[in-house]
């Protein structure tokens, strides 16, 4: 897991006056740790209060989770590398409770139910490392689903995934991870980090995005169905819609010319240029199919 606060390996003065370096960096962890003029911005974007929530990704050292405990309410860390968990959890105030886990292994629903049952105010603070950003999103769409107190994530990823969140339709950026977030969260850009803001310095420019969370964009008949839809048809983005659907459409006893006359959608567009509501109109045209 990335580590959105994590300082870089200054260490601790020993009883010599030696630095004594902390836990090594793991790179398998996607681990650069920030430095501490932009954690201090980063806490002024979050603006924590004192009736929030926090679930944390990957609090490493403590940079965030301890300015985040000292203005917010309650902070839950998960951190999956257990040397660093041990570094931190002793450091850590007595409103924080530390997992030393993987996140996507985590049901953050019966976690929270569990600890903080009377939660209204959960927010997330969170970096997360190129290769598994988009299993973690989704993974927070699901709790926000279930759970239905999830306000806001703040998080950082590296720009490209950020620009697929904010992708236009008809762009290259613009597919799954881009319809499924923008059906439950507005995504705005908060601030660009260069490489040099970490130690080590990683060779990509980070992005810092906040997700408010919200009611869905449209009301479907079939939310599953609705995700079926995207994730099957852009696998074959590049070819029409109409040939993209029709293995979807076949599967239900439908005809993809049918559904694509019905909701007014041209059958030679490629499924990339498809805006959210088309989308939904697709979905729910199948959805009433296949009942």
């Amino acid at each position: 897991m990335g580590e959105m606060g994590k300082m870089g390996r200054h260490g601790k003065d020993g009883k010599d006056g030696k630095k004594r370096q902390g836990p090594p960096v793991r790179k398998r962890f996607g681990q650069h740790f920030l430095e501490s003029v932009w954690v201090r911005k980063l806490i002024d974007l979050i603006n924590p209060q004192p009736d929030d929530t926090f679930l944390e990704i990957g609090p490493g050292r403590g940079a965030l989770t301890l300015p985040l405990a000292a203005r917010g309410g309650r902070v839950v860390a998960v951190e999956i590398d257990r040397d660093l968990a041990a570094e931190l959890g002793p450091r850590l105030p007595a409103n924080t409770l530390l997992l030393c886990a993987d996140v996507l292994a985590v049901d953050l629903k019966a976690l929270f139910e569990r600890e903080i049952p009377g939660v209204t105010r959960l927010r997330v603070v969170g970096n997360l490392p190129y290769n598994v950003a988009a299993p973690i999103l989704f993974r927070l769409l699901a709790f926000r689903r279930s759970l239905g107190r999830l306000t806001d994530a703040t998080i950082m990823l590296q720009q490209e995934v950020a620009d697929r969140l904010l992708a236009e339709a008809g762009t290259g950026e613009y597919g799954v991870l881009t319809i499924l977030v923008r059906m439950q969260a507005d995504v705005t850009r908060l601030l660009t980090l260069p490489p040099g803001a970490f130690r080590p310095a990683p060779q990509i420019t980070s992005t810092v995005v906040r997700l408010t969370f919200r009611s869905p964009l449209i009301r479907l008949r079939d939310s599953p169905g609705f995700e079926a839809l995207v994730r099957g048809i852009f696998t074959k983005r590049r070819k029409t819609i109409l040939n993209a659907l029709k293995p979807m459409a076949e599967a239900v006893g439908a005809s993809a010319s049918e559904a694509l006359a019905t909701v007014g959608i041209d059958p030679v567009r490629r499924p990339e240029t498809l805006e959210v509501a088309e989308l939904a109109a697709l979905a729910d045209f199948l959805a009433a199919v296949r009942k």
